[in-house]
This record gives structure tokens, C-alpha cells and sequence, in this order.
């Protein structure tokens, strides 16, 4: 299970199946955000099986679901509240780990600057630059 750390409470990942949360579990994972909207892909697990898997495993679990493009202030605001509320660390995925990480990106400016959340995002692999604008007005709001 591949994964990649963003800070000491949240690392991302790309999509996880019901086996990945029991590795997640043992890599010290507590929680987990799914950021996919359920029926993206037909060999995707619905977010109930894998609110089931996760409950098994005593892990934490949130289902805050993303448009790929189309992340809104309210989904920055429920990532932010599933951080604070949750105990860490916290694993989030999606198809690929980008809407995770732009959710955490969005959601950081406003206590980090912009050149921090965007080399942060880098150095895990996620290349957020088309998303500097907002990231920015974000960081203005503080």
C-alpha cells in the first residue's frame, strides 16, 4: 500500500480496498478519509464496504467525497473538521491521492504559506501549482 506523508498527522494515498485499511491499521494508521465519491470506477469498493472494513479494524472512518476539479470551501471545511476531529495519524485517498492532498493544500493555507503547502505537496509527489490561486486567496482569509 503505497502512501506518502504530508505532515505527522495526515499522509495520502491513491484508492484503498477493504485489505489495504487491515495494512494501513499496522502501519499505525487510526484513521481514514475517503475523498472518492462511490461509482467512479467499476472495480472501485462502494465507501460502505469500506466503512465496514474499517470498523472491524477500529479505525476511524469519513466519507467526504470529491468531483475530481470541483472541490468546494464546504469539503475543505469537513476535511478540516474530519482532521481535527479524528485521531491520528490519518491516511485520506482518492483515485490517485491528488484531491486528498488538495483538500489538506486548501485547508493549510490558512495557517501555512502558500510556498510552504505547495512544496509540501511536491516533496510527497503532488504537483498542486494549477491550484496556487486558490491556495493563495485561501492564505489571505486568515
Amino acid at each position: 500500500m503505497p502512501f506518502a506523508k504530508l505532515n505527522d498527522k495526515l499522509s495520502v494515498a491513491p484508492q484503498l480496498n477493504p485489505e489495504d485499511l487491515q495494512d494501513a491499521a499496522a502501519a499505525g494508521f487510526r484513521s481514514i478519509i475517503n475523498n472518492r465519491p462511490d461509482g467512479e470506477a467499476p472495480d472501485q469498493p462502494s465507501s460502505d464496504t469500506l466503512a465496514a472494513a474499517a470498523q472491524r479494524l477500529g479505525l476511524t472512518y469519513r466519507h467526504i467525497p470529491v468531483i475530481p476539479g470541483k472541490v468546494s470551501a464546504d469539503q475543505v471545511e469537513a476535511f478540516e473538521e474530519a482532521l481535527a476531529a479524528t485521531a491520528g495519524p490519518t491516511l485520506a485517498f482518492c483515485r490517485t491521492g491528488t484531491r486528498s492532498t488538495s483538500l489538506w493544500a486548501l485547508a493549510s493555507a490558512r495557517h501555512l504559506a502558500p510556498d510552504v503547502v505547495l512544496r509540501t505537496a511536491a516533496a510527497a509527489g503532488y504537483n498542486l501549482e494549477a491550484l496556487r490561486p486558490q491556495i493563495e486567496a485561501a492564505a489571505r482569509k486568515r
